[in-house]
């Protein structure tokens, strides 16, 4: 395993290297809680979440002021955005963009006051990640993916969104 740091404050990048392969299929860790905490992430998850989503579909930005995400992407591929949104940060309203897949093995660790979002660009793909907090319904906030203010680029121009990704 790797742990890399993002040009985000607090952001890492994590690669599983440690696979198995055979006939069958593939196996891999995406998760111990000493090989993290050895490896310098102390974050103690709680709750574990999954999303799947089709082609074209983007979902966020959403964040909040206390959860920590490891998100990952065990099948498919999707392009994931993390914005800075805590005012104490070095890196204050920068962003930075990750491709995630079944194939790369990577995962992102998302620290509060950051809103992360992410554009499926296989045919399918789930976006799971565990949480340090348990889900509060109400307390996320969600930036507009194209907000002027933030000038983060997409890899499209037409994405399809939900209710609440349209409005904000």
């Amino acid at each position: 395993m790797i742990v890399e740091d993002s040009k985000l404050s607090k952001v890492k990048v994590v690669t599983h290297t440690d696979t198995f392969e055979d006939f069958r299929g593939e196996y891999v860790e995406t998760y111990n809680k000493k090989l993290y905490f050895d490896k310098g992430i102390s974050v103690d998850f709680v709750q574990d979440d999954y999303s799947w989503s089709t082609k074209n579909v983007l979902r966020g930005l959403h964040g909040d002021d206390k959860i920590w995400k490891l998100v990952c992407c065990p099948f498919g591929k999707y392009y994931l955005v993390v914005l800075d949104l805590d005012k104490g940060s070095s890196t204050y309203k920068q962003w930075e963009s990750f491709v995630l897949s079944d194939n790369n093995k990577k995962q992102v660790l998302i620290p509060p006051n950051h809103a992360n979002g992410h554009l499926i660009l296989s045919k399918k793909a789930i976006f799971q990640y565990k949480q340090s907090e348990y889900y509060s319904p109400g307390e996320q906030f969600t930036i507009k993916y194209n907000d002027p203010e933030y000038n983060i680029w997409w890899p499209i121009n037409n994405p399809i969104l939900s209710k609440r990704d349209q409005c904000n």
